[in-house]
């Protein structure tokens, strides 16, 4: 997994609430069984103007001029800007895997959807929830400021932006630390490998019958 300290980069607003994931990735593109390749499916239905199905070549599809990320001034965005409630509707972390495939390390709203919230901390994508009316003030300022960026310094826990206001964020302890160290739940595991294998050592020593041995050739 991807490290996140501190990251300046172009935001994109999204404005509409209650996004679910069936919106961020349709349903279709599950049948994958890679966990790469789902950037260029990104809010497939709102970014392209044909219906979008696996193995199709996304660079002859018909683009949705009307659709925030097709725009010029938001190519390269790295910071997404939502409202309430995104993330919403089905378990899916395929909608993480999109969302960072295409280019995003972190997200701003209001509020998320329990699992999503969740699944994005597991992949590597940083979550913020800042109070709505803040959320709101950013949505102007990116909409008459082209170019607008923001620094998100996860280690202070604080959005910044150009003209140096910022605002703090919570995020809980463990995810902090493995967003820092880039590990995921494997990787903090792995951690304490030596321990892991210590502890197993000792339990074989202490109750050999455990060992499940071969039947003896005849």
């Amino acid at each position: 997994m991807q490290a996140f300290t501190t990251h300046r980069g172009l935001v994109a607003p999204l404005d509409r609430e209650n996004v679910d994931t069936d919106l961020i990735i349709p349903k279709q593109f599950l049948k994958s069984i890679k966990r790469s390749g789902f950037g260029p499916n990104l809010f497939d239905e709102l970014r392209y103007l044909d219906h979008g199905e696996p193995g199709m070549d996304n660079s002859k599809r018909p683009l949705n001029p009307d659709f925030v990320l097709n725009r010029p001034r938001y190519q390269g965005a790295s910071i997404l800007l939502g409202r309430k409630n995104f993330g919403c509707g089905s378990s899916r972390e395929h909608a993480p895997w999109a969302l960072q495939q295409y280019g995003f390390r972190a997200l701003i709203a209001p509020s998320y959807a329990d699992i999503f919230f969740n699944n994005s901390f597991k992949n590597g994508l940083l979550p913020i929830v800042l109070p709505e009316e803040v959320v709101a003030s950013l949505f102007a300022a990116v909409e008459s400021t082209p170019g607008y960026e923001l620094t998100v310094d996860l280690a202070q826990q604080r959005v910044t932006a150009p003209d140096g206001e910022s605002w703090a964020f919570e995020v809980d302890g463990y995810r902090k630390e493995s967003l820092l160290k880039g590990l995921d739940e494997i990787g903090q595991t792995l951690l304490r490998a030596d321990q892991i294998r210590a502890f197993e050592a000792d339990r074989l020593a202490r109750h050999p019958w455990l060992v499940k041995t071969a039947p003896a050739a005849h």
